[in-house]
């Protein structure tokens, strides 16, 4: 990698205008595919370190259980107003029950999702006291989804008037080539748009999709760098990579601190800093990324006004602790309130 090309600067949109667009939201029709998780967050307080170990005796103060992973894409999207289905699985147990509850409350079609006797639901439990995660641990079961590839075109051939498909895999076995290939063949005869959010080790299963959304940890890995790029020109040239080996139409890569870049076959990388004010909790943010840039996608907003609206939301959710999402109102008035990138 040379690094020759650098990062064009990015130009704000009509803000207003943009605005105004969130409105079509809720005529957005949308199916979310991938790996459902609980997000379970003990909250609580630390007064002394443990005698038996160096490290803090959290006092447990209260409990919350939210919608994670494939799920908190579809929350996202329903904050927001879009009408939303989603296919993954659940075991059949409490945790899957909660699930499909919370599903109920968002008002999230769950009739495709898959309960299994045999694979427990994934939970990720996470221990926050005083605003700061102390401890993850999870809970999973990696078994591939057994659904044959006609049943589940069988249900996507029941789905009219789609406008866009969301993949949000975190590699729990519900993404699979057979499924993917599936999506893209019915996608590819339907012209809806597909947006993935990958993980590495699926990634050749998302040859020809519409977007895919990897961070910048995950890029790497994809382009096969040995380390994490922080040079702008280098990350240029790990972008062109991805695009020449996926072929997909763009390439969205969230990079933290430093925003997030937007890779296009045949143009300039596009380089948008992050709007975040203060960060607290970055659980989640990459699902209200990929989940604003498919809502607006899928209401007709064009690729750069969308990705940049995405990263508005997400500047927004990094400053709530715990699994957050952002509503249309909630957005409008976070755009209202100021500018977030100089005109150039």
């Amino acid at each position: 990698m040379n690094g020759k090309n650098h990062l064009s600067k990015i130009k704000a949109p009509d803000w207003k205008s943009v605005s105004a667009r969130v409105k079509r939201f809720s005529n957005v029709k949308a199916i979310i595919i991938g790996d459902i998780i609980l997000d379970v967050f003990l909250w609580g307080k630390v007064n002394r370190i443990s005698p038996e170990a160096p490290v803090p005796v959290v006092e447990i103060q209260s409990e919350t259980q939210k919608l994670g992973g494939a799920a908190n894409v579809a929350n996202n999207m329903a904050s927001l107003g879009a009408s939303v289905s989603i296919f993954g699985r659940v075991g059949r147990d409490q945790e899957g029950e909660k699930i499909l509850e919370l599903l109920e409350k968002s008002n999230i079609n769950a009739k495709w999702v898959v309960r299994s006797s045999n694979e427990p639901t994934t939970v990720k439990t996470r221990i926050v006291a005083h605003s700061q995660q102390v401890v993850r641990f999870d809970r999973e079961n990696k078994n591939p989804l057994k659904v044959p590839c006609k049943e589940f075109r069988y249900l996507l051939e029941e789905s009219n008037d789609v406008d866009v498909v969301v993949i949000s895999d975190y590699a729990k076995g519900v993404v699979t080539e057979g499924l993917v290939n599936e999506l893209k063949e019915w996608a590819s005869t339907k012209n809806v748009p597909v947006i993935v959010d990958p993980k590495v080790i699926n990634a050749h299963f998302y040859k020809g999709v519409t977007v895919v959304t990897p961070n910048h940890i995950e890029a790497a890995q994809m382009a096969g760098l040995p380390y994490v790029p922080e040079d702008d020109a280098i990350l240029s040239e790990v972008g062109k990579r991805i695009m020449l080996e996926l072929g997909c139409r763009w390439l969205l890569i969230t990079r933290g601190s430093r925003g997030m870049t937007l890779f296009e076959k045949g143009a300039q990388p596009i380089h948008m800093p992050t709007v975040a004010r203060k960060v607290y909790d970055v659980t989640g943010a990459g699902d209200t990324v990929v989940a604003t840039l498919a809502t607006a996608f899928g209401a007709g907003m064009n690729i750069l006004d969308a990705a940049q609206l995405a990263n508005v939301a997400a500047g927004y959710v990094v400053g709530e602790v715990g699994t957050a999402t952002i509503s249309a109102d909630q957005l409008k008035s976070f755009i209202e309130r100021g500018h977030f990138y100089e005109h150039s």
